[in-house]
């Protein structure tokens, strides 16, 4: 694994842990040698991984659409800042330049770019680990939602394997080098029913 792509908050949140997290998985990943992907931002817990990165001389690559520039301050020390025209395309852009997805806590930008990825990997799209940084139980109201949303018939129960979670980076890590992607016959649209 060369890169990660990191979603995370543009806030800090409420509870220290959260930017520890951010510090440990961003040292976590300079130790392994793997590279980080992210929206580009110096702010939040965005700012937070690409900072511990960058002081321990891990490789952290931007990609921001330009009228986000002004909100989400671009962070000044990357090894690569990609300018792109649309939301769109930087979420397409984060992803080719990836082999894995962590979500760390964050609001609706994370959660928009961590269901779509993961939607990605439900349609047979991309093949790549996508992980939950569980930092004190801040996505264990979303995987019930998973599980709910499995138990209502919306959610095949093997897709549910899409979304590893662990509470710490070297268990989440550790996760993505043994992770099995859904072969093709588990993809979404090979299991409709025949047309009535």
């Amino acid at each position: 694994m060369n890169r990660i792509c990191v979603f995370a908050g543009s806030n800090a949140g409420i509870r220290p842990e959260y930017r520890q997290a951010a510090h440990q998985l961003g040292q976590a990943l300079v130790e392994r040698g793997i590279g980080m992907v992210y929206g580009g931002a110096s702010v939040g817990l965005m700012g937070t991984i690409a900072d511990e990165m960058r002081a321990r001389g891990g490789e952290v690559i931007g990609v921001l659409p330009k009228g986000l520039f002004v909100r989400e301050i671009a962070h000044a020390d990357l090894s690569e800042l990609h300018e792109v025209g649309t939301m769109h395309e930087r979420k397409a852009l984060m992803a080719d330049l990836a082999d894995g997805f962590i979500a760390l806590p964050g609001g609706y930008g994370t959660f928009d770019e961590l269901f779509e990825i993961t939607t990605w990997a439900q349609i047979g799209l991309h093949k790549k680990p996508i992980g939950l940084l569980n930092v004190e139980g801040y996505f264990t109201p979303l995987l019930a939602l998973v599980t709910h949303a499995t138990t209502e018939g919306f959610i095949r129960p093997f897709h549910t394997r899409l979304l590893l979670h662990k509470e710490t980076p070297g268990e989440l890590l550790d996760a993505f080098t043994t992770f099995q992607p859904p072969d093709d016959n588990e993809v979404k649209w090979s299991e409709l029913p025949p047309e009535r």
